[in-house]
């Protein structure tokens, strides 16, 4: 799960203390600085989502754990974690009405998002994937314009075209690079499905933010799907010898990709100011790319580097476009 959920109003703690924490809340400047860092923390977590995933899943040529078990397996563990989190903060259940959000976000983000991405990176590398999920921000904003029906600039859906246009030409060349012709890598569907799922997920939580607060959003989320992700995870346990490395990674998503980079993330958000902190996630990219290199022995090439350039700075451009033209004017 990636942090591209729109925040909304209602995080910020009260002056002079934060409830959520328990600990006296530091000065306004000291709090800006504090949100940046968190926001960066949450960006590195996520970031280290696709090699990590990577590394759980294996190749096509030497595979570890299957996407199967590694989707279902991840949200067990977060969800277990986020069960004893709700019971010792006490935290009320989820009402009727919040409900269907919480569903959606469960289906994008706990089901959809890890299976494509972990079936797709069998088979491309993390830097590949980097370059295409780059796209999510522009993403969720599309989907929350259409399911919201807010009517967002024409700017915006020209930057999101463009987006979407480098994208398809990163993945033609790709694909002609590796003697596939001149066509779209299959591998490059499930991960514009993953995209989508993400984005459904993230505004389906962000739908009820406001009401139930970001950290318990995600732990509601996890803990809903605790009835299909362990029985899951004990269907599709792997009956093959793993390497110790795949079962870390595993643990990296489910600790942390699933649910306490969240923590950090819409704290960050709170502390230092949404439009402030969410910059943070134009690195997302290449920190994604700079960790393969060292846990998954790739190398970094001036195309896909170009690519990730040239996307990340539509999602900067379409970003500031996001606003609704209704909500543009004063």
């Amino acid at each position: 799960m990636s942090p591209h959920a729109p925040p909304l109003r209602g995080s910020l703690p009260p002056k002079g203390a934060d409830p959520a924490w328990g600990s006296p809340a530091p000065d306004r400047q000291d709090a800006a600085a504090l949100g940046l860092w968190l926001g960066v923390v949450g960006v590195v977590v996520f970031a280290l989502t696709l090699p990590m995933t990577r590394l759980a899943t294996g190749t096509a040529e030497a595979p570890q754990l299957s996407p199967w078990f590694v989707t279902w397996a991840r949200a067990a563990l977060a969800g277990s974690l986020a069960a004893v989190y709700l019971l010792a903060t006490r935290s009320r259940l989820p009402t009727r009405a919040e409900r269907g959000p919480l569903l959606l976000s469960l289906a994008g983000n706990v089901i959809g998002y890890p299976l494509l991405l972990g079936w797709a990176l069998r088979h491309v590398t993390a830097s590949h994937a980097a370059v295409i999920i780059a796209l999510l921000p522009l993403a969720t904003a599309a989907v929350a314009a259409w399911l919201l029906h807010q009517r967002a600039r024409l700017g915006f859906w020209i930057f999101a075209l463009l987006g979407s246009a480098l994208v398809v030409a990163y993945s033609l060349i790709r694909a002609a690079q590796a003697g596939h012709g001149f066509g779209l890598e299959w591998a490059d569907a499930l991960l514009v499905g993953a995209v989508l799922a993400a984005a459904l997920g993230y505004v389906g939580g962000a739908q009820v933010t406001s009401s139930m607060g970001a950290e318990r959003v995600i732990s509601w989320v996890c803990v809903m799907a605790l009835p299909l992700t362990v029985p899951g995870a004990l269907l599709t346990w792997p009956e093959q010898p793993i390497a110790l490395s795949a079962w870390l990674a595993l643990g990296y998503v489910g600790v942390f990709s699933m649910w306490a980079g969240f923590f950090a993330w819409f704290r960050g958000l709170a502390l230092g100011g949404a439009l402030r902190v969410s910059q943070t996630q134009l690195l997302q990219p290449f920190v994604s790319m700079l960790a393969a290199v060292p846990l998954l022995g790739e190398s970094l090439d001036l195309i896909t580097l170009g690519f990730a350039l040239a996307v990340v700075a539509t999602v900067f451009m379409g970003r500031h476009m996001a606003t609704p033209a209704h909500a543009a004017r004063p």
